[in-house]
């Protein structure tokens, strides 16, 4: 029901296998929020209304604000019509085979060559592409990446991740709010002071720990998802698994600076930024590999060949 509700106004094909990942992991990872901010409750009582008053602000804040937040963070910069004639044009053309509001456009200027979306719904949507994809991806891959980062606008999951990436932060954040508040106000005399120095700290860094986990799950799928939705939707499969080829192997030539200032954020990319190939984030990563990603898409070719 939720999933035909979410695509009613546009053409992109819905996932429901989608959309019970994201309920599934938005409901584990809350029940996790509710536990640790139970636990602080139960061992800095004499402090609980700053505890639930930070839990909360926190939690509202992220929500409201965290799509910007990861926004700027990626070097976002909102162009017009005339500074970006040809990005516009193709956005404009994904927007009406999708049958889709059109989001807000961006440019971020980084070599890097990639693209991500953001928002809490198509209303508030932005979409992003580096100079550096601009520069490399003809006209065809470049609707084909706007395409695949538009399904994840449609299909709401970039507010979930968004909201899930920041609710294992604000796990840690609270962890160092209820150590401050309980212990600033039991001092050492307080038997129950030295147990909280133990276990808090421990159930903060389990809270994050599992909630990683979660959303990296959802994201892999999440990455096939948008690139069946994206092929199906524009008809060319062929010109995303150009783009996805292009785009990953340019990465090799990225100064390694500029690699780690991206890394954090790899679950927004279109695909992942890694300073070294022995990187862990290959181990937890937030994409699937390329060799899955074009192994769906020659699939999906050969269906529409036929």
């Amino acid at each position: 029901m939720s999933a035909s509700r979410s695509h009613s106004h546009s053409r992109y094909v819905a996932d429901r296998g989608l959309t019970t990942r994201m309920v599934t992991t938005m409901f584990l990872i809350g029940l996790l929020y509710v536990v640790l901010v139970g636990v602080l409750l139960a061992f800095v009582r004499g402090a609980w209304p700053l505890v639930l008053m930070i839990a909360g602000g926190l939690f509202v804040a992220q929500f409201w604000f965290s799509d910007r937040i990861a926004a700027h963070s990626m070097g976002a910069r909102e162009v017009t019509r005339e500074q970006a004639p040809e990005l516009h044009g193709a956005v404009d053309r994904v927007c009406a085979l999708a049958d889709m509001p059109k989001p807000r456009v961006a440019v971020s200027d980084m070599d890097l060559p990639n693209a991500f979306a953001t928002g809490r719904s198509k209303d508030t949507a932005l979409v992003c592409v580096t100079t550096g994809l601009l520069r490399r991806l003809e006209p065809e891959e470049l609707e084909g990446v706007l395409a695949h980062e538009l399904s994840h606008v449609a299909h709401r999951d970039v507010m979930v991740m968004t909201v899930a990436a920041f609710l294992g932060v604000l796990a840690g954040i609270m962890a160092r709010v209820g150590l401050w508040g309980g212990l600033g106000r039991s001092g050492s005399r307080d038997s129950g002071a030295a147990i909280a120095v133990l276990l808090i700290p421990l159930i903060s860094a389990a809270v994050y720990a599992v909630s990683f986990l979660l959303t990296r799950l959802l994201s892999r799928y999440r990455e096939l998802s948008a690139d069946r939705a994206a092929a199906l939707l524009t008809g060319r499969p062929s010109a995303l698994a150009s783009a996805l080829t292009k785009v990953t192997g340019q990465m090799g030539a990225i100064p390694t600076r500029d690699l780690r200032k991206a890394e954090p954020y790899n679950a927004f990319w279109f695909a992942p930024a890694f300073s070294s190939k022995d990187s862990l984030g290959r181990l937890l990563s937030s994409h699937p590999t390329l060799e899955q990603r074009l192994e769906q898409l020659a699939r999906i070719s050969a269906r529409l060949g036929r």
